[in-house]
């Protein structure tokens, strides 16, 4: 780029030479969507863009999330970041995922063109399968199970208990002390996601094929859930009863805090991942950013740092990958997408390395494989994993 006296210009410039501060780049932004014109240019700097804020320590990784997010719906473009092989990752640093012309392209420093890998076409193909969304199943206390969904709002009424499902939020009303308790299931399923509100006013995100079972009402010395599957808490603050995590094989215990709990039984071990506040879990307290992983084939459990970004980025909206192997992204893409896994390979002999946005149809995460070496056979909702 030439030197120039426009002011926009050099903050393009600063932009590309990596010396924006986040407001700056938040003001570029803002001049590029003033003019249709700079729509192929926004596109191509959405990598970019992520990576200037999240090299900011000050700016918390779900805000920087949240505002790509919104840059990237505004700007019509999905968020494609490409996979590189672990081998390759500090390699190819410079290599960049470009949208241009509806196409998918790699392009090396040297400017390179890559063969095209995919379209990007604003209608899912007839063969192409969707993402997952905001659903799921709840069971009452007598049995009668409710479908719920991100359309409309509702009250349900269980007793004294009011229950209301606000765009997509389900919501229990937390003034019922003293009545009856009963237990209710939420149950996720695969190609799903959502959100709940417990009676003391502690936040739940539920991941796809998931399930939390949990009172009515919160009574006696001890808040405790039930979870199989994967969930992001936020828990209230309360010192005289204690929040219990049950799963199947280890029970957390909170003391008012974020984490995440992944327990899905297809997985080699239970995460237990503390990003603010204090869990413990067993006889281990974890402190904020590392991670309790007890592997169930012999119950031992390993305390390490966490790579917070990574663990809860499905709860913002992405798959992220670090030296992940195929067969461990295939589980992810089974529950995400809905769809049955044949593996005719281990899938552990590469790794890969990334981050995509969960709202891309399947086949743009297969294409992203496809370029670094794998091959897939699509029949129906069979993924077959040659």
């Amino acid at each position: 780029m030439s030197h120039s006296t426009d002011p926009h210009e050099k903050l393009l410039q600063q932009y590309l030479d990596g010396k924006c501060t986040p407001g700056e780049a938040e003001a570029l932004m803002a001049w590029l969507q003033a003019n249709g014109n700079h729509k192929a240019l926004l596109q191509k700097m959405q990598e970019e863009f992520s990576q200037v804020l999240t090299s900011q320590p000050a700016i918390d990784q779900e805000i920087s999330d949240r505002i790509e997010a919104r840059l990237l719906q505004q700007i019509g473009a999905p968020k494609v970041v490409h996979l590189r092989r672990r081998r390759t990752w500090l390699a190819a640093a410079s290599i960049l995922v470009l949208l241009a012309a509806g196409g998918l392209y790699l392009f090396t420093a040297d400017n390179t063109e890559v063969p095209k890998l995919a379209s990007t076409p604003d209608i899912t193909a007839p063969k192409d399968i969707a993402p997952g969304s905001s659903k799921a199943v709840l069971t009452l206390t007598d049995g009668s199970t409710i479908t719920l969904d991100s359309a409309g709002n509702q009250v349900i009424h269980q007793g004294q208990t009011l229950v209301q499902l606000n765009n997509g939020r389900l919501e229990y009303d937390t003034d019922n002390i003293g009545q009856a308790v009963g237990y209710n299931m939420l149950a996720v399923p695969r190609g799903g996601q959502f959100t709940i509100v417990l009676p003391d006013g502690s936040r739940v995100w539920l991941n796809s094929a998931s399930k939390l079972r949990y009172p009515t009402a919160f009574t006696g010395e001890k808040r405790l859930v039930e979870l199989e599957g994967q969930g992001y808490f936020e828990v209230q603050k309360d010192a005289e009863h204690p929040f219990i995590v049950k799963t199947k094989s280890l029970d957390v215990e909170v003391l008012g805090t974020g984490f995440d709990v992944m327990a899905y039984p297809d997985e080699k071990s239970i995460n237990t991942t503390l990003v603010e506040g204090a869990v413990r879990v067993k006889d281990v307290m974890l402190k904020p950013g590392q991670q309790a992983r007890m592997e169930y084939s012999t119950g031992c459990i390993y305390v390490e740092p966490a790579d917070i970004q990574q663990v809860i980025a499905w709860k913002t909206g992405f798959f992220e990958f670090d030296d992940a192997n195929l067969a461990e992204i295939m589980r992810q893409a089974s529950r995400w997408y809905d769809i049955d896994i044949v593996m005719n390979t281990t899938g552990k002999d590469k790794a890969f390395g990334g981050r995509i946005s969960r709202n891309l149809p399947l086949s743009e995460l297969l294409h992203m494989l496809e370029a670094n070496g794998a091959r897939f056979n699509l029949q129906g909702r069979k993924l077959i994993v040659e």
